[in-house]
């Protein structure tokens, strides 16, 4: 049986890869001088057995470890505002942010705005609206992610929702990236068919969408179609058995790697996403899977060549209709939901998401330009399976 790679890189930050290295984590926080961490998880994983195996480990080597499990499957600002009151009252010095990509984005901005003045939304990812944050206010961070989709674990930023406004925004800073990452692929041999899917194909959107971004970034293409064939060599894998270790590591790498590539870029996938998330409350992996084929068709005039040497590479017929004709395969074989319908998403709210789609800060990195107009036919197609 093929076993899991192990190694240590240092791209973006330091990573602890390979499975089994959740135990090098009680010693990693004693290297970085973490005397109180508050490990920041949601409400399912906090109960489940690796997770408390994990506090007593880190208990017993003697560190005054907190939990904060009150985060939702789409981060909101109450999340973030309690998990500060707990990291203040107990005097915690570092976070452990633990889980799917809810977990990391919500345990990255507490420990953000650990010591900031100002208000959270001040540093939404606008400009270099990033300046305005201390810097020695933000704890630092050690990610340790229970999925392969959102590599928010080697993220510099994090999606909150704006509940006031129904509005996913991205808070953003330099100093948000972990100290130290341990990707343990042991830790997501639990996840269901359903969840190894919908955030297998969040990796495989993160690659897509960077790769498709016009912005010069070349490093970026580059680990953004090896990403892709990852995704396709492992994620069907992962799919049907669960318990592929390697299968799982490479895409625990692939996630990774698509969250090192959109520093370049995402696109109308994301910006249509982050609203349907944000106001139905759906799975943002696979939102993002069910908006796949008719963002690609949509910006076909622009990517067309692109995507031909995209799909040379990943073993296909050197055309823009075999790269999408693999897309709606490993849809199908993978059960995302054709339509929006099919998906449980209804039409009332059409005009809202296409009107918060073109504001979206993901939307500036589609090749065609994000229009109300566009966002409302791209909504009314995924809605109908017109592709």
């Amino acid at each position: 049986m093929p076993s899991s790679p192990t190694a240590n890189w240092n791209y973006p930050t330091a990573v602890r890869f390979g499975a089994g290295r959740i135990k090098e984590l009680p010693r990693i926080c004693n290297e970085l001088g973490f005397a109180k961490p508050l490990l920041v998880t949601d409400p399912f994983l906090a109960a489940q057995a690796m997770t408390q195996k994990t506090v007593d480990a880190l208990r017993a080597a003697g560190l005054g470890i907190g939990v904060f499990s009150d985060v939702r499957s789409n981060p909101n600002d109450a999340n973030v505002e309690a998990g500060l009151k707990v990291l203040k009252a107990g005097a915690h010095d570092s976070v452990i942010a633990f889980g799917g990509g809810s977990a990391l984005d919500a345990g990255k901005v507490i420990a953000f705005m650990a010591g900031q003045t100002r208000p959270m939304w001040d540093f939404e990812d606008i400009g270099d609206f990033w300046t305005r944050a201390d810097p020695k206010g933000i704890a630092p961070v050690i990610a340790v992610p229970t999925t392969a989709g959102t590599g928010s674990e080697v993220g510099r930023a994090g999606v909150i929702t704006q509940q006031a406004t129904h509005a996913k925004k991205v808070i953003f800073h330099p100093g948000m990236m972990p100290k130290v990452t341990i990707c343990d692929p042991e830790l997501t041999v639990g996840m269901p068919p359903k969840i190894t899917a919908g955030t297998g194909m969040d990796a495989l959107a993160h690659c897509l969408e960077a790769y498709c971004a016009p912005s010069y970034h070349p490093m970026g293409d580059g680990i953004a179609v090896e990403g892709m064939r990852l995704v396709k060599e492992y994620l069907p894998r992962a799919y049907k058995n669960g318990n592929d270790i390697e299968a799982r590591a490479h895409m625990m790498s692939a996630a990774a790697m698509g969250a090192t590539a959109f520093q370049k870029g995402l696109g109308a996938i994301h910006a249509l996403s982050h609203p349907v998330g944000a106001l139905y409350d759906t799975h943002h992996g696979m939102t993002n899977a069910v908006f796949m084929p008719y963002v690609l068709v949509f910006n076909r005039p622009k990517i067309e060549t692109k995507i031909a040497r995209l799909a040379a590479y990943l073993g296909l017929t050197p055309t823009f209709d075999a790269f999408l004709a693999w897309v709606m395969e490993l849809r199908q074989a993978l059960a995302v939901p054709h339509t929006l319908k099919e998906f449980g998403v209804d039409d009332s709210k059409f005009d809202l998401v296409a009107a918060m789609a073109p504001e979206d800060p993901t939307a500036g990195g589609n090749p065609v330009p994000v229009t109300d107009t566009a966002a409302r036919a791209l909504l009314d197609k995924a809605y109908r399976g017109e592709v």
